[in-house]
């Protein structure tokens, strides 16, 4: 039997927020409307960024020390995948909907 909070994360959250926690992207797949503006904070004690996987993304936030964060509007539906530079194993998706 699977807890709920596995099947939780698992599926994709609507809002506006995403925590950097114990070395993960909380939650890993964000769904928001065009418009929308997304913000991280970082909870862990070592830096992470957030920035696009793949070229010429537009996330690219500096290093986040503990309790900073970086903000983006989404302007244009599409797929967003991200990871943190400093620990590639780090990856989301932003979902943008019209």
């Amino acid at each position: 039997m699977s807890s709920p909070s596995a099947d939780a994360a698992a599926a994709p959250v609507s809002g506006d927020a995403v925590a950097i926690k114990n070395f993960a992207f909380s939650p890993a797949t964000l769904k928001v409307k065009a418009g929308t503006t997304v913000t991280w904070t970082n909870q862990d004690t070592d830096a992470h960024t957030v920035t696009s996987a793949g070229k010429g993304g537009p996330l690219h936030s500096p290093a986040l020390a503990t309790h900073a964060t970086y903000s983006y509007r989404f302007t244009k539906p599409g797929t967003y995948a991200y990871l943190c530079t400093i620990h590639p194993f780090m990856t989301a998706t932003v979902e943008v909907t019209s």
